[in-house]
């Protein structure tokens, strides 16, 4: 009996211990989260920047710089990737768009006008995908359809003042795609610059242009190359089309080159710094990285028209800052990017201009389009509803700001002082 008692008494602590122990577990507090290191899990996921190229890439300045833009941008973010399509026409633009869209884009970008611009057409099937195209002169934006371009004209100026500097003939030759607000803007910032450097100089200085239709004609740019150089006495040329022609007949013909849309020499190894005297080069990447920044950042409302210049930058995976847009040269930057060869040829007031004026645009004080007045060459190319003005018309005074509608879609007219050749 006693031990019966015994085994009951045992029995009712152990299920008296039990039942403590569950409401002690019950009861007590949560675990405290593990704190997560700074900027952990900012992103869930990896973030896919697609770019529809309408050129090939190898051996161009134009899709190559592009390119050379995704590939630093995923260099530069572990959760960035880049994935592209080569020659890619406005009639193949949707079908790869949807097609880079089902295997992940978020963000679709087409490097051309011509071509970018149908991307619109599926903007609203895609509420959730950024899409973007450059822009020649149409300003059509959506909430997700983003339009965008650099600066490029505040490179070119100071490349004018280069080249107004190494001119002996007083003849300088532009290799042009074709009239065009996106050309015709860009060549008016070189204009710019070279009548600063003639006027620093008291140099007279013809600035002669011939189109040749399009923008990849290598046969074509050569044809022209070769005739500025020999009926216009020309012996310092560049361009505004893409192929390495005019580069090749500079360098046949023992002349300086001004490079376009990428440091040719450091990037592709194009010629040498014997005729490349300095070229601009385009950072892509600054205005793609806006992009990612919003679409990561949940930006329902993205900033639609993307007009950025020296004063933006972004740091790329070596640390190295880079702007928008920028003189360059065997892989150096500012006034060290002129060629060794050409710089003593080049008076010190020149560089020291190059040297201010670039610091002033990167700080945003200084702008050339600001600080000049638009007067008409009474060429160019006439829009609707907006005829080239008359020769000696001043368009716009100095030191007035032109608004980004005026510049990226309405300035369509030459500059006072070029001759544009048939």
């Amino acid at each position: 009996m006693h031990r019966q008692n015994s085994v009951s008494r045992l029995f009712l602590i152990t299920i008296l211990l039990v039942v403590m122990g569950m409401l002690t577990t019950m009861c007590a507090p949560a675990a405290e989260p593990e704190p997560e290191e700074p900027g952990e899990a900012q992103v869930d996921e990896t973030i896919t920047l697609a770019i529809e190229h309408f050129s090939v890439i190898e051996g161009t300045t134009w899709s190559g710089a592009h390119d050379r833009a995704g590939k630093r941008l995923e260099e530069a973010y572990e959760n960035v990737e880049y994935v592209f399509r080569e020659e890619v026409g406005p009639d193949l633009t949707v079908p790869y768009a949807e097609e880079m869209i089902s295997d992940g884009a978020d963000i679709v970008i087409g490097n051309a006008e011509f071509m970018g611009l149908p991307l619109q057409e599926i903007a609203e099937k895609y509420p959730d995908v950024y899409f973007g195209s450059i822009i020649a002169s149409d300003l059509t934006t959506k909430q997700n359809f983003i339009r965008l371009f650099p600066r490029q004209y505040q490179a070119l100026y100071l490349e004018g003042l280069v080249a107004a500097a190494l001119t002996e003939t007083g003849s300088i030759g532009i290799v042009s795609a074709f009239p065009s607000v996106q050309v015709i803007r860009r060549q008016n910032g070189f204009i710019l610059g070279v009548q600063d450097g003639a006027e620093l100089l008291g140099k007279e200085i013809d600035i002669y242009v011939k189109y040749v239709g399009d923008w990849y004609l290598p046969t074509e740019e050569r044809d022209i190359a070769e005739t500025l150089i020999t009926q216009y006495n020309v012996d310092v040329l560049t361009q505004q089309t893409d192929s390495g022609s005019p580069l090749d007949v500079a360098t046949e013909q023992g002349i300086w080159f001004v490079g376009k849309d990428m440091d040719i020499v450091g990037f592709y190894g194009w010629s040498d710094t014997e005729t490349v005297a300095i070229s601009f080069d385009t950072r892509w990447e600054v205005l793609y990285d806006q992009m990612i920044k919003e679409f990561v950042g949940g930006v329902e409302n993205p900033e639609t028209i993307l007009y950025l210049g020296m004063e933006s930058s972004m740091t790329l995976a070596d640390g190295t800052e880079v702007y928008t847009v920028d003189i360059m040269n065997d892989n150096k930057v500012g006034v060290d990017a002129i060629s060794p060869s050409a710089l003593p040829l080049i008076p010190q007031e020149i560089v020291d201009m190059v040297d201010q004026a670039r610091e002033e645009m990167i700080a945003g004080t200084w702008d050339p389009f600001t600080a000049h007045a638009f007067v008409s060459n009474g060429t160019g190319l006439a829009l609707e509803g907006l005829p080239i003005p008359d020769a000696g018309t001043v368009v716009k005074e100095a030191d007035v700001v032109p608004t980004n509608e005026f510049l990226l879609s309405e300035f369509a007219f030459d500059l006072e002082g070029v001759t544009i050749l048939e």
